[in-house]
């Protein structure tokens, strides 16, 4: 009797590549902000800001693990899946450390939150399932308003930090979308998958990915004006 052929292994497609890419660049995203905002909580004035910005850290480590889970459930290394993202979001953090508590709070909102934005523009391009995860992990829960009012009020203490926290937003921005280019450039599946949702640009077009960079700068303004640092 002749045995039955072996079924073939599944072919990873670009678009499921891209799903890969994009899980594992929040994962680690994710594992990041967690430090982050655990070492601003030590830095924070009152005890109430402290155990604020700790319960912010604590939800960002369940969000990296259902992260990690869903990699495992598509069968892939969540470890893998994160490494090549490591050594462009760690180069990111360095260029753009703060040098006090309220720039490490303009960096939270305005940096991550850009960040945020362009994962959730790139999700909306994915499955039912990645995009409802990506969606929920990328939910703020009043982290938003809570550092939006503790900047605010620092400018209304001190309104010579405007100007300076204005420029040092203006400055995030540049970095965080310097940044996102070059994970595009290095990750192609990530680019196709997010080219492959704008109708001026075909797949893995990378001029139609800085077009979408460019709308990302809209909800800067939004933020600036949330924290008092508009014109």
């Amino acid at each position: 009797m002749s045995s039955a052929a072996a079924p073939k292994p599944h072919d990873v497609t670009p678009v499921e590549r891209g799903v890969i890419d994009l899980l594992g660049l929040l994962a680690y995203a994710e594992l990041v902000s967690f430090f982050r905002l655990a070492s601003d909580a030590e830095l924070a004035p009152t005890l109430g800001d402290k155990g604020e910005l700790a319960a912010f850290a604590a939800m960002e480590q369940t969000h990296h693990r259902l992260l990690r889970n869903r990699l495992v459930e598509l069968g892939v290394d969540p470890e893998a899946a994160m490494r090549p993202f490591v050594e462009p979001l760690d180069a990111w953090h360095a260029r753009t450390a703060p040098q006090n508590w309220v720039e490490s709070l303009v960096k939270a909102y305005v940096g991550d939150g850009i960040a945020a934005d362009f994962y959730r523009q790139i999700a909306e391009l994915t499955d039912d399932e990645t995009r409802e995860l990506v969606t929920g992990v990328l939910s703020e829960e009043g982290r938003a308003e809570f550092i939006a009012a503790k900047v605010k009020q620092a400018v209304a203490d001190d309104p010579k930090l405007a100007g300076r926290l204005a420029l040092w937003a203006r400055r995030l921005v540049g970095e965080a979308l310097s940044q996102a280019q070059r994970v595009a450039v290095d990750r192609p599946d990530l680019a196709a998958l997010l080219a492959s949702g704008n109708a001026e640009g075909g797949t893995g077009d990378l001029a139609a990915v800085s077009r979408v960079f460019a709308r990302l700068t809209d909800a800067h303004n939004a933020r600036l004006q949330a924290m008092g640092l508009g014109s």
